[in-house]
């Protein structure tokens, strides 16, 4: 069955080249760096995917379905940190597609720094910086 679009709409890859449009990404050795300056890494993968591959010591979980309610800092169900539009967040998930438009979503909310780790969690893995089981 073949279906047409409607008017004005986006495909995913169109909506995540405009998310990605907005982000200065950053790479795991630039993410590395950040984190030794304060700013605070949220990891947004299910946590099957955390079981499986592993985790980034000293991220936060955050699973993307309530991303926006913890660090609004306007929500009343933000996380305690979660208090200035100035705060430096990086998102990650498994390989960087899902945290773009996570971080673009911060942004939309007023979080002016937030952004994302190019190629994820993998990337981070791969470039042998440190993670736990």
């Amino acid at each position: 069955m073949v279906t047409v679009a409607p008017p004005g709409s986006l495909s995913i890859d169109q909506i995540l080249a405009n998310a990605r449009a907005r982000l200065t990404r950053v790479g795991p050795r630039e993410t590395a760096a950040a984190l030794g300056r304060g700013a605070v890494l949220i990891d947004i993968r299910p946590a099957a995917q955390r079981a499986e591959f592993g985790e980034i010591p000293g991220a936060v979980v955050i699973e993307r379905n309530v991303l926006e309610w913890r660090l609004d800092p306007r929500s009343e169900a933000r996380l305690p940190f979660a208090g200035s539009y100035d705060l430096e967040v990086i998102v990650t998930c498994q390989e960087g597609y899902t945290s773009s438009l996570a971080a673009a979503a911060l942004l939309d909310l007023g979080l002016w720094r937030a952004t994302d780790l190019a190629g994820g969690f993998a990337a981070w893995q791969a470039a042998g910086l440190p993670t736990i089981s």
